[in-house]
């Protein structure tokens, strides 16, 4: 799912978006998955790295989505969330150069996102985006997937959205999803599968990225509004926590931007520490029950602190 793809087709509105609103209440979005354009050398890399078929529920995907527009993205999947990986050059227009990045999160519950909507109105965004995705499983039926949210149809080189499946999509037996656990059950367990229980990797902890500053505060709103708990940090960038994964965001250039780190909880410790090089990457495993995956080849901070 990417911010441009999403995005066609929909009423653009205007945001006016203040750094105050009612972030009280319980959590109501959830991070989903986020998603980076790497160097064409490391994302061809981790498509055909062996270690991460291993490491991960791994797979490389080409889906359609409304409007007949389709993507291919590197997939790992956890218990609940994933990251989708894309390559220079592998979307369309500025969705495809080099540092562009989205967030996706989600809701558990039937009807949240109507209340998430609520809540960004009350925050002084007076026209939220509210768009309808759709995926063709290849029969040139699309089948509605999930409803989603935008504060603003601008954006430099990130955007984020807040995000509830369907029940059509649910109830499609190509989607491969798992039965409710309970009525209004729209969560990210039912929609993942549970073939990450076969590899090490559970779930996605924490995200850092690297983004403008028009950018942030255009995603701030919508972090607040969907329960998380947000702090500034020094140098303009932001901490969100909520739901078991932290969210850092840091304000940059635009020269500058673009998926830093992605820190992930395993199945199961292992008793030493392996660092794999995929590409301008490196993703570090163990020892313990972590990982942490680390793109451009430099350290930094973890996404946490």
């Amino acid at each position: 799912m990417v911010v441009a793809l999403a995005l066609a087709g929909a009423v653009q509105g205007t945001a006016h978006a203040g750094e105050r609103g009612p972030a009280d209440g319980r959590q109501l979005l959830f991070y989903n998955h986020a998603y980076g354009v790497l160097d064409r050398e490391t994302a061809d890399a981790i498509e055909h790295s062996s270690y991460l078929r291993d490491f991960a529920n791994f797979q490389v995907r080409t889906t359609t989505g409304s409007g007949g527009q389709t993507w291919t993205g590197r997939y790992l999947m956890g218990r609940e969330t994933y990251v989708e990986l894309f390559g220079v050059g592998d979307l369309p227009g500025q969705d495809g150069t080099l540092g562009s990045a989205g967030l996706g999160v989600s809701t558990e519950r039937a009807g949240d996102l109507a209340a998430v909507t609520e809540r960004l109105r009350q925050q002084g965004v007076t026209d939220p985006i509210e768009f309808r995705q759709t995926r063709d499983f290849g029969d040139g039926a699309p089948v509605p997937w999930f409803d989603a949210v935008f504060t603003t149809g601008q954006y430099d080189r990130f955007g984020a959205w807040g995000m509830e499946y369907r029940p059509e999509y649910f109830a499609d037996p190509r989607s491969n999803t798992e039965p409710a656990a309970h009525p209004g059950d729209v969560g990210r367990e039912r929609y993942l599968s549970d073939a990450y229980r076969d590899h090490l990797m559970r779930d996605v902890t924490g995200i850092r990225l690297a983004v403008t500053a028009r950018d942030l505060a255009n995603t701030v709103p919508l972090l607040k509004a969907g329960g998380f708990a947000v702090r500034s940090l020094p140098g303009g960038g932001v901490l969100a926590k909520g739901g078991g994964t932290t969210l850092r965001f840091d304000a940059v250039p635009v020269d500058q931007v673009g998926l830093q780190q992605v820190e992930m909880v395993l199945n199961r410790p292992v008793p030493d520490r392996h660092v794999e090089r995929i590409g301008h990457s490196d993703l570090v495993v163990g020892p313990g029950s972590r990982a942490v995956w680390t793109f451009g080849g430099q350290d930094r901070p973890s996404a946490s602190g």
